[in-house]
């Protein structure tokens, strides 16, 4: 029996991407990995009067959420979520790690709790692994100039969700203290296993040259998902190299890349963004790449 799982952005675009193509409900189930009752309650619930279109569907899911009733936090689960706020845990991994225990809290939740206690005077934001004053909010229009022939995550496999299997990638760049280098991050989707390697600029072509350097020797590279900076622009060069598909994230959305991204996260706790990378040795490299994170923390992260 299929086990029910919430349709994600991507996969509404997917499901779209089928349809329009003449596949049945049954058919475009197996290939998003879902139950076909998904597939039909999808269609029922979110389709408009001009067809179904993934953006209007993930809008009218996403209202129909939040008004659902939500579940009373205690005093005894806020508690927790500090204990482990203090011992520099991210609210990404105190949410998995709690909906282990039963307990459901999304991490943005956890976000808002640590925002209103610095308003309040608190310092729990100066737990989380890049504190700011004020918290970024996505949305907006992407200035970075548009990438050549770039694929978009929508047509990857949807295999490469499931974490099912390895050789699926994603990449982005650490930066440091302004023009004293950057570290280039790669991370396994299935393993976490991550490479990384200090270059002197974020220049296409010397990102281009040190992923094909680092990933030469792997056997089963079926993918890599990078974001939409312009250090990336070289991605054919690097797809024709190691004979791998190269996707990109949409702008502004990096949980697309959350294995990436949590990696970096953790990375930051050894280079924090006034390290001036360009200084950071090959052994240090080695020894971020060796450091091993707390079983406990694996298994609540959404690395």
């Amino acid at each position: 029996m299929s086990i029910y799982k919430q349709l994600t952005y991507a996969k509404r675009y997917q499901i779209k991407a089928l349809l329009d193509i003449g596949t049945s409900q049954e058919k475009t189930a197996e290939v998003l990995g879902v139950s076909p009752s998904t597939i039909s309650r999808e269609l029922k619930r979110n389709k408009g009067k001009r067809g179904y279109r993934p953006k209007q569907a993930h809008e009218k899911a996403m209202s129909r959420r939040k008004e659902k009733p939500r579940i009373r936090l205690t005093a005894e689960i806020w508690a927790l979520v500090e204990t482990y706020l203090k011992e520099d845990w991210s609210p990404e991994q105190i949410s998995g790690h709690l909906r282990l225990q039963g307990v459901s809290i999304s991490h943005e939740t956890i976000y808002q709790y640590v925002y209103a206690d610095k308003r309040a005077g608190g310092m729990l934001w100066k737990h989380l692994r890049r504190p700011k004053k004020y918290r970024k909010r996505a949305g907006g229009r992407d200035r970075r100039g548009k990438i050549a022939n770039r694929r978009s995550i929508d047509g990857r496999p949807a295999i490469v969700e499931e974490r099912s299997r390895l050789g699926d990638w994603e990449g982005d760049l650490v930066l440091g203290e302004t023009r004293h280098g950057v570290l280039l991050t790669l991370t396994e989707r299935k393993s976490r296993f991550t490479l990384l390697r200090v270059l002197p600029s974020k220049h296409a072509a010397v990102v281009e040259k040190a992923i094909v350097e680092l990933l030469s020797w792997v056997t089963e590279l079926k993918s890599i998902t990078f974001d939409n900076g312009k250090e990336f622009a070289l991605h054919e060069k690097i797809s024709g190299a190691l004979n791998v598909d190269c996707f990109f994230a949409h702008p502004y959305a990096s949980w697309e890349r959350g294995t990436n991204e949590n990696t970096n996260g953790l990375i930051r706790q050894y280079l924090p963004k006034k390290c001036k990378m360009n200084e950071v040795s090959r052994d240090r490299e080695n020894f971020i790449m060796r450091s091993r994170i707390p079983s406990s923390l694996l298994r609540g992260s959404t690395l």
